[in-house]
């Protein structure tokens, strides 16, 4: 089992450090790459694993209704403590909510239960992503208009995909094949991009990223129990949530808090010193979910 984990980890943080490595000496122009990276390639794999109808969409049903509970039900458990604690609620709770499901839940669930998990993997990212941009956005602006969140290549994507596999159209194997290979650059960048952000990583405020890097995936865990007995999800969803709840603060959460001029520095403390602690904390989880969740990954 502890070949498994290594075997699962080592890749995203390897590719991870190589961003790191590579940013640390010569300044890539992040912003640009990851523009490309949210505009063609992100949607190209959304658009393929939705639209390839090897996994019908009615089978993720309940997995989906589960990501959403646990994305918006973080924010909730949170908001007693956030008060208590006299922390602002507009700069804590988006990044304890809206978690790192695009920069590493897709590598981590396809490397963990192979390529049979990019459909849960694609559906978890696409409920995160959806609810950022309406129900974040909205916690930092009520003004903001969901005009933008259609306007998204990756909504445009997620619908056209959704079109394709419901409505039983086939898609002729070359094109296919050509948005699989587009897609699959994403994963890869996506790790590498992460990597040059950690640079970015700000320890003044560490005393608030280190409580963000234990609550983030606790909240998460903690909501994940009841739904997955609730829905009665079992291997490769049940796995494939478990993993997602316990994924770090997205890297979007800053770039958003930059936007919104909502305290960026901390922001940026919550999510950097997060996905720190997730090499601590996915390990942990992957073990447990390898053990008794899904033992057939082994």
């Amino acid at each position: 089992m502890t070949a498994q984990i290594i075997a699962t980890l080592l890749p995203v943080f390897l590719i991870a450090a190589c961003g790191t490595l590579y940013g640390r000496f010569r300044s890539p122009d992040i912003h640009s790459l990851n523009t490309l990276n949210m505009e063609i390639f992100v949607p190209m794999l959304v658009f393929a694993a939705l639209a390839d109808r090897q996994a019908p969409l009615t089978d993720y049903a309940g997995l989906a209704l589960a990501a959403g509970v646990v994305v918006l039900g973080s924010g909730i458990v949170l908001w007693p403590l956030v008060k208590w604690l006299k922390l602002e609620p507009k700069t804590f709770l988006p990044p304890m909510m809206f978690n790192n499901s695009g920069n590493m839940g897709i590598p981590l669930l396809v490397l963990a239960f192979g390529e049979a998990a990019l459909p849960a993997a694609v559906v978890l990212f696409i409920v995160e992503m959806l609810l950022h941009f309406s129900v974040g956005l909205y916690m930092l602006d009520p003004r903001t208009s969901l005009l933008r969140l259609l306007r998204m290549p990756i909504v445009l994507a997620s619908l056209a995909g959704l079109g394709v596999n419901l409505g039983g159209i086939p898609l002729p194997g070359w094109l296919l094949e050509a948005l699989h290979m587009l897609g699959g650059v994403c994963i890869p960048l996506l790790l590498f991009a992460l990597g040059v952000r950690m640079l970015d990583i700000d320890f003044s405020d560490w005393k608030t990223g280190l409580l963000g890097a234990v609550l983030c995936p606790l909240s998460g865990l903690v909501l994940a129990w009841p739904m997955i007995l609730w829905l009665d999800l079992t291997g490769l969803q049940a796995a494939a949530l478990w993993v997602f709840a316990a994924l770090p603060p997205a890297v979007l959460n800053y770039l958003v808090a930059e936007q919104y001029r909502q305290e960026p520095h901390k922001v940026a403390s919550l999510v950097l010193i997060g996905n720190l602690g997730s090499l601590v904390v996915m390990p942990i989880v992957l073990a447990l979910v390898f053990m008794h969740v899904y033992p057939e990954a082994m």
